[in-house]
């Protein structure tokens, strides 16, 4: 029961009919309110402790009222803006002015003259609109009939934009970043009625935490909210003159405070409607003692790091210690940030980095059954203060257990562990894991069978086999402790299991399978690329978002790394820039009286500098009665996403088989939908409005992709990280994974190119993913999100093997090539100019293969071209003709 200080060497010491239920609700296996993520909701509450929770959004602040159960997600402002001088003439402004009464009926009170202002106010949309019923050039061809089954060149030349909501160019002007938030539905349905006929799921995506090169940053002694849903001023607000404002939400008139009525930016009193907060759709608001329980924490980072037999082989210890000490000043926080380190394989090692002490002192405690902590003054440490101690560990780790015979691996004890750590105060653990945990609680067994793979009896083990990784990441969520897995395996590892620590924690997740510091060169670098972007990203600490939506609408399910802690309010001990989450919508009442539909996201979190703020996103769509103008403003790719999220659901709650006919009914029934109600069009075959041209093709990849394939040799641990990822990634990114971009590029041009700077980007044209679009004489990059893959046929021109890959021919392109070298001719520089490109619209960097021409290859890139028939599905034609075929039933 004791532990032991150890000495250290180098001189330390030491087949029923499957649909979806958002737009099925009689669907007697959907229809319920608490079906979708199972990560949404836990059988328990997290543990009380002190935090900052309830004082976001009519939380526990002096004048909160109670929070709207109609609520949804949100997202940033298209646009960039920048108010430099805002802080210190937001600090002085007048005092604040009491809260007005309510009222939902503006025109009825006597006396109340409308005030002119830039933006259109809720009585004017109709006009503002410029109504469907006008329909504009845009809505015309968003509404063209296409046979897909006569029609093959779908694809457009560029990557697909994201559709523009039907407003006025003043709306749109101040409305949110698709890249932020995006509604699988641009023109709300009024009622849910009209939304089931539509067969098309509404919901959200939202990246809400997302790296912004401009945000307007506001400090002021008054955060204006509306008395009665607490919804925050924004641009689509109504001023009723300067003195009172309406909310679009909840309809409520409130006062304008007196502090309101100064503008820092212009520096003037009496234009509230020019104020930042209501000229932008996303804000970040300083945020005063009245949204907090205790004071912000400060960054606080542990790393927990396996250091078995296997994790030695691995050999990814050296390369994180030499990454986190080049990044060591570069962690994001202040002069009270603290850092800790614990190691593990059949015991638990803690690391005394006190002040003072002349080198790291390791402390094992051997007793896993009941671990805890030697010390708890000197094991989490101030990183200015013991920085030299800090890095002296760093340079001693590798070589500290490289003589390791230990095989076992005590993942739970040290978790448990590193959650008594963290308690105090909060943070985030980063967990590197090298094989299945095989002592102490939480140990694995292996659940996967080979030969099983390929079974049709369906997939089995998709969900964890114990719970004892979910209630400790709740119990994590409720001390604000964020947990990241990086998981380093050669062999099973039960990915199923571990990834509740992450995903109940609201942390991330890193995978990588096969990794071997040697055999595996192009998996070592991505691990580093990551690892860079990972420690030097920006965190928020503590976090809460909460979603609000106009009267009418309701959420009925969150998908994403959390812990739901009430209908409406998500927590997130950690949030991070690169994180995403989606929403399941319904319509509970009619919209009829609504000509626009507003939806707000407030996250509430610490900055890494001990600031708390909160982050704001509004976004404004037009309601609609008419189907038409429902399918002109379907966001096919938002679908897809979401669709994709809800059948991960579907696999896991029920089995995969189910969640595969759940997608292919939900086209069955859009075209089915579509045929019937609106194109009214007698001629036989897949008909669809151009909008949702690439709907079927989109729902084919789906089903091809890893998470939801069958019978293929897709390993059990690939398959539940794609599902993670379907769950957390940004919607470009998924899209990526789902439908990959092919580019040819040996005939790269700067025609149609992109200037950017000084740099000129070429923008050759997207292909089909089909191997006939792979000429034997051409060259072509394949961009499936998280990796490029370079194809280079057989009798590929040898100027652009030379110029581009710096090889005299074909035959001599190295085996396992994984970089363009920069070489000095205008071919090369087109094309480096392109990825770099690609590059810089992503988070984490994607590595990249050069793919010749012979068997072993094909079998890497061939499964990716979604079109063509492989021996375990169908091709895109014959899905169609499936589609016909079940439409006639």
């Amino acid at each position: 029961m004791g532990w032991v200080e150890r000495g250290l060497r180098h001189g330390l010491h030491i087949c029923i009919r499957i649909s979806f239920c958002t737009f099925h609700f009689s669907n007697p296996l959907m229809a319920s309110k608490h079906c979708g993520d199972t990560s949404s909701s836990s059988t328990g509450s997290a543990s009380p402790v002190p935090n900052n929770y309830d004082s976001l959004e009519g939380g526990s602040y002096p004048d909160s009222m109670p929070p709207s159960n109609n609520m949804t997600n949100q997202a940033p402002p298209i646009g960039c803006y920048s108010y430099h001088n805002m802080q210190s003439a937001y600090q002085h402004g007048p005092v604040p002015h009491s809260d007005a009464s309510p009222s939902h009926n503006v025109h009825s009170q006597p006396g109340y003259q409308q005030y002119s202002q830039p933006f259109p106010n809720l009585s004017q949309l109709s006009a503002a609109l410029g109504g469907l019923s006008g329909v504009p050039e845009l809505e015309v061809d968003a509404l063209r009939p296409v046979n897909l089954l006569q029609e093959r060149n779908l694809l457009p030349s560029r990557p697909l934009e994201a559709p523009e909501p039907n407003l006025s160019p003043d709306l749109k002007k101040v409305n949110c970043s698709p890249q932020t938030f995006r509604c699988t539905l641009t023109s709300i349905p009024q009622t849910q009625t009209l939304l089931n006929k539509a067969r098309l799921p509404l919901g959200l995506l939202l990246h809400p935490f997302r790296d912004l090169q401009q945000l307007p940053v506001i400090t002021s002694n008054t955060i204006v909210r509306c008395r009665s849903c607490r919804t925050y001023i924004n641009p689509f607000v109504t001023f009723l003159d300067q003195r009172r404002w309406k909310c679009n939400l909840c309809y409520r008139v409130n006062d304008v405070p007196d502090e309101f009525m100064y503008n820092p930016v212009t520096r003037s009193y009496g234009e509230p409607h020019k104020r930042p907060e209501v000229q932008n759709s996303t804000v970040e608001f300083i945020a005063s003692s009245d949204y907090m329980l205790r004071p912000p924490q400060p960054a606080v980072y542990l790393f927990a790091l396996e250091v078995s037999h296997n994790a030695v082989e691995a050999g990814y210890l050296k390369y994180f210690c030499e990454s986190l000490l080049e990044n060591l000043d570069k962690l994001p926080g202040d002069a009270r940030t603290r850092v800790g380190f614990l190691t593990f394989d059949s015991t638990v090692h803690f690391y005394n980095l006190q002040e003072g002490l002349s080198q790291p002192q390791m402390l094992v405690v051997s007793d896993i059954d009941d671990v805890f902590i030697p010390s708890h003054d000197s094991l989490m440490v101030n990183l200015k203060e013991s920085k030299e101690l800090v890095k002296e560990l760093l340079t001693s780790l590798p070589t500290m257990f490289s003589q390791s015979r230990e095989t076992h691996s005590a993942l739970g004890p040290a978790l448990q562990a590193a959650f008594k750590l963290m308690s105090p105060t909060g943070g985030r653990v980063t967990v590197f894991q090298t094989q299945l945990p095989t002592l102490g609680a939480g140990k694995l067994q292996s659940r996967e069978d080979p030969n099983q793979r390929s079974s049709t009896k369906g997939v089995q083990h998709l969900g964890p086999a114990t719970d004892f990784y979910k209630k400790l990441a709740l119990d994590c969520s409720g001390q604000q402790i964020g947990v990241d897995l990086f998981l380093l395996s050669s062999q099973y590892a039960d990915l199923a299991s571990l990834a509740c620590i992450s995903k109940y924690s609201a942390g991330s997740l890193f995978y990588y399978p096969s990794f071997h510091y040697i055999h595996n060169p192009a998996q070592l670098e991505k691990f580093q690329r990551d690892l860079d972007r990972y420690l030097t990203r920006k965190i928020g600490f503590e976090a809460v978002m909460r979603i609000r939506c106009t009267k009418g609408l309701s959420i009925h399910a969150f998908h994403g790394n959390f812990f739901v802690r009430s209908t409406d309010l998500l927590s997130l001990a950690n949030v991070n820039p690169d994180s995403a989450f989606a929403v399941q919508m319904s319509i509970e009442d009619s919209l009829a009286d609504s000509s626009l539909a507003c939806f707000q996201a407030a996250l509430l979190y610490t900055s890494s500098k001990g600031k708390r703020r909160i982050r704001v996103h509004t976004l404004c769509l037009p309601v609609v009665s008419q189907l038409s103008d429902v399918y002109a403003g379907a966001d096919v790719q938002a679908i897809t996403c979401l669709l994709a999220n809800m059948a991960i659901d579907r696999s896991i709650s029920s089995t995969l088989s189910d969640a595969r006919d759940a997608l292919v009914n939900a086209v069955v029934d859009f075209v089915s939908a579509y045929k019937s109600s609106v194109s009214n069009l007698q001629q036989s075959g897949v008909v669809v409005p151009a909008a949702m041209r690439l709907f079927p093709l989109y729902i084919l990849a789906l089903l091809k992709q890893k998470a939801l394939r069958t019978g293929t040799s897709t390993r059990l641990d690939e398959r539940i990280c794609a599902m993670c990822e379907f769950k957390t990634q940004p919607l470009p990114q998924l899209m990526r994974m789902v439908h990959p971009d092919l580019y040819r590029l040996d005939n790269i041009t700067d025609q149609g190119a992109l200037h950017l700077n000084d740099t000129v980007v070429p923008q050759p044209h997207l292909l089909h993913l089909s191997a006939e679009r792979l000429s034997r004489d051409g060259a072509f990059l394949m961009d499936c999100g998280n990796v490029f893959y370079l194809w280079i046929s057989k009798c590929c021109n040898e100027m652009f093997v030379r110029d581009v890959l710096g090889c005299p021919n074909y035959a001599s392109i190295p085996p396992n090539m994984n970089h363009i070298p920069e070489l000095q001719n205008p071919l090369s520089e087109r094309v480096r100019a392109f990825l770099d490109w690609l590059q810089d619209n992503r988070a984490f960097s994607s590595s990249i293969h050069i793919v010749k021409d012979d068997a072993s290859a094909k079998a890497t890139l061939f499964p990716h071209l979604v079109e063509d028939r492989s021996d375990v599905a169908s091709s895109y034609q014959e899905f169609l003709q499936h589609i016909q075929q079940q439409m006639s039933k």
